[in-house]
C-alpha cells in the first residue's frame, strides 16, 4: 500500500495508543509499595496478589478474537482500551486480600486482551506503511510508563493518597485512549478481512512451541523474568532492604524505564554492529552486574544504579527472539509460543519473588534473577541468524504481546521487509 497519507496517520494515533498501555503499568507499579503497606500484606501474602494478573491475562487472551469477531477490530480495541485504563483505579480501592486478588485477575485479563488487539491493529499499520514499526511503537509504550512513573514518583513523595492518584489518573488516561481510538482507519484489504474472519471463527486457544523454539523461548524468559521482576518489585526493594524513601522507592521503576526505554530506542543500532549474539550476551552481562549490585546493595545508591543496569541488559533480548523464532521451520508456531511463554513469565515472575521473598529474603528472589540474567550470557548462541523461509515476514514484537494476535505480515511486503531485517541483522 505504501507510506501513504492514512497509513502514516494511523501510525500517529496508535504510538499514542501505545504509550497510554504503557503508562496504566507505569502508574500502577509506582504505587504497589502505597497498597501493601495500606493493606499491611508480607511478602508472600503481596506475591500472592501480584499473580493474579498473571492468571487473568493467561485465561483472557484467547477470547479477544472473539471479542474481536463481535464487535469489530477497532470497538475491541476502544472499548478493552477504555476497561483497562478504569481499571487501574480498582487496586487501590480493594479493602483486603482477597478483594485485591480479585480486583487484579479483572486488571490483568483486560490488560491481556487490550495486548492482543493492539499488537494486531499494529501489524496491518506496519503491512500498511510497507516498512518496520513495531520496535519503535513499543519504544512509546515504555515512554508511556516512563512518563507515568514520574508522576507517580511525585505522587509518593507527596504522600499523596493512591485512590485519588490511581482514580484520577485513571479518568484522564480512558479519556485519551478514547479520543485517539475515535476514527481509526481501516488499512486491511478485502482479503486480509476475509482471513481474519475465517480466523476468529476458530480461535487457537493455545499455542505449543516445537522444539527447535524451547531454546528460544527459554531466551526470552530469562530475560522477560528480569523485567517483571523489576518493574513490580524494586520500589519494595529499596524501601525494605536498603531502607529508601517513599519517593526514592517509587522512583526505582522510573531508573529502570528510563534505561530500557534508551537501549530500546538503540537497540537497532547495536545489532547492526554487533549481530544479536553479541548483543544478547553483552546485555546478558550488563544485567548480571546490575543484579549483583542490587544484591550486595545496602543503601539505594547502589540498589538503583544496578536495576537501572538491569533495564539496559533485558532491553532487546525479547525482540531479537522473535526474530529468531521467526527463522525456525515452523514459524508461526514458534513465535506463537515464545511469546506465550515470554508474556507468562514477565507475569508470573512478581509473585515468584514474592514467595521466594516470604521463605528467604528479597536479597534471595533478587539473586534468583541475577543468575537468570546471567544464563543469558549461555544461551544466546541460539539466536544466531539462519535462513528464513520466504513466507516468514516480521516476526512478533517486544511488550504487551499474546500468543493469539497475529505474528507476522506475509506477501510480497513480507519478503520486503525479512530480506531488510536480515540485512540488518547481518
Amino acid at each position: 500500500m505504501g507510506d501513504s497519507q492514512e497509513a502514516r496517520r494511523a501510525r500517529a494515533r496508535f504510538s499514542v495508543v501505545f504509550a497510554v498501555h504503557g503508562a496504566v503499568t507505569g502508574t500502577f507499579v509506582t504505587r504497589i509499595p502505597w497498597i501493601q503497606h495500606h493493606l499491611g500484606l508480607n511478602p508472600g501474602q503481596l506475591g500472592i496478589a501480584l499473580l493474579a494478573p498473571a492468571v487473568g491475562a493467561f485465561l483472557a487472551m484467547p477470547l479477544a478474537p472473539r471479542v474481536v469477531h463481535r464487535l469489530g477490530p477497532h470497538s475491541a480495541l476502544r472499548t478493552l482500551m477504555a476497561l483497562w485504563c478504569l481499571a487501574l483505579a480498582l487496586p487501590a480501592l480493594a479493602p483486603n486480600l482477597p478483594v485485591l486478588w480479585l480486583v487484579l485477575f479483572l486488571y490483568g485479563a483486560v490488560s491481556g486482551m487490550a495486548s492482543v488487539q493492539l499488537n494486531a491493529q499494529g501489524v496491518e499499520v506496519e503491512q500498511a506503511l510497507g516498512r518496520s514499526i513495531m520496535s519503535g511503537l513499543h519504544g512509546l509504550w515504555s515512554a508511556g510508563g516512563l512518563i507515568a512513573s514520574g508522576f507517580g514518583v511525585l505522587a509518593a513523595g507527596q504522600h499523596l493518597d493512591a485512590r485519588i492518584h490511581l482514580g484520577v489518573t485513571a479518568l484522564v488516561l480512558t479519556a485519551l485512549a478514547l479520543l485517539t481510538c475515535r476514527r481509526l482507519p481501516d488499512l486491511r484489504t478485502d482479503t486480509d478481512r476475509s482471513s481474519a474472519r475465517s480466523a476468529q471463527d476458530t480461535p487457537s486457544r493455545f499455542a505449543l512451541p516445537p522444539r527447535s523454539a524451547l531454546a528460544i523461548g527459554l531466551v526470552g524468559f530469562c530475560s522477560v523474568f528480569a523485567e517483571g521482576a523489576s518493574m513490580d518489585w524494586a520500589g519494595v526493594y529499596l524501601r525494605d532492604v536498603t531502607g529508601a524513601s517513599p519517593a526514592v522507592a517509587a522512583g526505582s521503576f522510573t531508573a529502570f524505564a528510563a534505561t530500557m526505554t534508551a537501549a530500546r530506542l538503540g537497540g537497532d543500532l547495536a545489532v547492526r554492529r554487533l549481530g544479536p549474539v553479541r548483543t544478547v550476551r553483552l546485555g546478558g552481562g550488563v544485567a548480571t552486574l546490575g543484579g549483583l549490585l542490587v544484591v550486595c546493595a545496602d543503601a539505594p545508591r547502589l540498589a538503583v544504579p544496578g536495576f537501572a543496569l538491569i533495564g539496559i541488559g533485558v532491553a532487546t533480548v525479547v525482540p531479537l527472539a522473535f526474530a529468531a523464532a521467526g527463522r525456525t521451520t515452523e514459524p508461526s508456531r514458534a513465535i506463537a509460543g515464545v511469546a506465550t511463554i515470554t508474556y507468562t513469565a514477565g507475569l508470573s515472575a512478581p509473585a515468584t519473588i514474592g514467595l521466594i521473598a516470604q521463605a528467604a529474603s528479597l536479597r534471595a528472589s533478587f539473586a534468583l534473577v541475577t543468575a537468570l540474567t546471567a544464563g543469558l550470557i549461555v544461551t544466546a548462541g541460539v539466536l544466531r541468524p539462519r535462513p528464513a523461509p520466504l513466507r516468514t515476514g516480521l516476526p512478533a514484537p517486544d511488550g504487551p504481546t499474546a500468543p493469539d494476535g497475529p505474528s507476522a505480515p506475509t506477501g510480497p511486503t513480507a519478503r520486503r521487509q525479512d530480506a531488510r531485517g536480515s540485512a540488518e541483522r547481518r
